[in-house]
């Protein structure tokens, strides 16, 4: 027991140790940003992303924004911290605390000071070289098991978008969809993305 505690009191926390709360998670003071996967610490890159990460992400937030003026929904941009609860809402019983490029909430009883308890209904991750298998695999099934209602995985290398969408509590994806294509949300009712649009402006 002495041994788990001198951990949880730690400024940074020890990677080799794999049951962390989102208690632990707010005493740690650390230069770079980390996420919290069913109490398993990943660092994200210590360099700042890649100048078309931040293009696709700004933008697209930019797109949301402005057409859920006015609506019940509210978009967020990273760096903002989502806790998903498995049993108890309480700090140290939560395992996973993530922060995704971009997360819409339209139940706003989820939001708080500190970020969103709960599973946004919309999340987007825009891929980097070094972040693949992290959204690949462990946030997809976190966010799988959690109950977000649709995510968006983009590809900025590749110009890509695949769309997983939360039918009966198991991810259906999408084809890989690209320029030429319109995206649609089947949560935020009436957004679309014209793919060939939004990937011509960043040339």
């Amino acid at each position: 027991m002495e041994k788990e505690d001198s951990k949880s009191l730690a400024k940074e926390p020890d990677l080799s140790y794999g049951n962390y709360s989102y208690a632990d998670y707010l005493t740690w003071d650390m230069e770079e940003m980390v996420e919290l996967i069913k109490g398993k610490v990943f660092r994200k890159a210590a360099a700042a992303p890649r100048r078309i990460h931040q293009w696709w992400a700004g933008n697209l937030y930019t797109e949301l924004n402005v057409f859920l003026k006015g609506k019940k929904c509210q978009a967020y941009i990273a760096p903002f911290d989502v806790r998903l609860p498995v049993k108890s809402k309480k700090d140290d019983k939560i395992f996973t605390v993530v922060q995704p490029d971009i997360c819409v909430v339209c139940d706003l009883d989820k939001l708080d000071e500190r970020g969103c308890i709960g599973a946004p209904d919309l999340v987007v991750e825009v891929l980097s070289p070094g972040n693949k298998q992290l959204e690949l695999q462990h946030k997809y099934e976190v966010y799988e098991e959690s109950g977000v209602k649709e995510y968006w995985l983009m590809d900025p290398e590749g110009q890509t978008l695949l769309i997983y969408t939360l039918i009966q509590g198991t991810y259906q994806p999408s084809r890989w969809m690209t320029s030429g294509d319109t995206a649609k949300s089947s949560v935020i009712l009436g957004f679309e993305l014209d793919l060939e649009a939004f990937f011509d402006e960043i040339n």
